[in-house]
């Protein structure tokens, strides 16, 4: 069997690149791809592929895939983490800018599934995972547009993975807590049980595990990470 391949939509820095280090040492390809330089650096290091772009650009996304299948030949797993959409007090958020919400969140995630599906239905299996939010299921006014669009992720989630499972294929959403790939307080850190912020390296872990067949029972669950920061059970 072909060495397994990893895509990763936003691993140039932070937690995308964590996952991408991580799923290299488990043997996996990968293929990267971020707005900047980071994720060429990154993909050298790892001796992966690697195409500047954005989520929200379905040209870019489109062009990702088609490298890796012309250089791998196969996708086995896709981790879309995208960047935070705009913010601001909730009435006073503009239409544009929730709909650059919507177009940075929710569809890229829809856009790829329907441009890996075929290739994972072929391969027999396959497996997606969408970082999200804590605050998908206990929304926060702090990021409203975020909060509304990726639970939105998360039904999608357990739609496609309805409709996809018989085909071998896993979707699940990671929903982490704030964590140190950010410039944050201590006030978020002490929102954890732990008072601490989360490393890149322990989503990274949690990231892995549903992009393997460690978590081959796994699919349509939205997975918290979050340090205890959320209550809903």
């Amino acid at each position: 069997m072909s060495q397994k391949v990893c895509v990763i939509v936003g691993g140039g820095k932070g937690m995308g690149a964590a996952v991408a280090r991580e799923m290299s040492n488990r043997n996996y390809k990968m293929a990267l791809m971020s707005p900047s330089e980071n994720c060429e650096i990154l993909a050298k290091e790892l001796n992966g592929i690697a195409l500047r772009g954005k989520a929200e650009n379905k040209s870019d996304t489109n062009k990702l895939i088609k490298l890796t299948m012309e250089k791998y030949g196969r996708v086995d797993s896709l981790l879309i983490h995208v960047g935070g959409p705009p913010k601001g007090d909730l009435l006073d958020i503009s239409e544009d800018d929730w709909n650059k919400a919507n177009e940075m969140v929710l569809m890229p995630v829809i856009r790829l599934a329907k441009l890996v599906t075929p290739i994972m239905q072929s391969q027999g299996s396959g497996s997606i995972v969408n970082i999200t939010t804590f605050s998908a299921f206990e929304p926060s006014l702090i990021f409203p547009t975020s909060s509304v669009y990726r639970v939105g992720v998360s039904s999608f989630t357990k739609l496609y993975s309805d409709r996809y499972g018989k085909d071998g294929i896993r979707m699940n959403c990671l929903l982490p807590g704030f964590t140190d790939s950010l410039d944050l307080p201590q006030k978020f850190a002490d929102m954890s049980v732990f008072k601490r912020l989360a490393t890149s390296k322990e989503q990274a872990k949690a990231a892995a595990f549903l992009l393997t067949q460690d978590s081959s029972y796994i699919t349509g669950q939205s997975i918290r990470s979050d340090g205890g920061v959320t209550r809903h059970m």
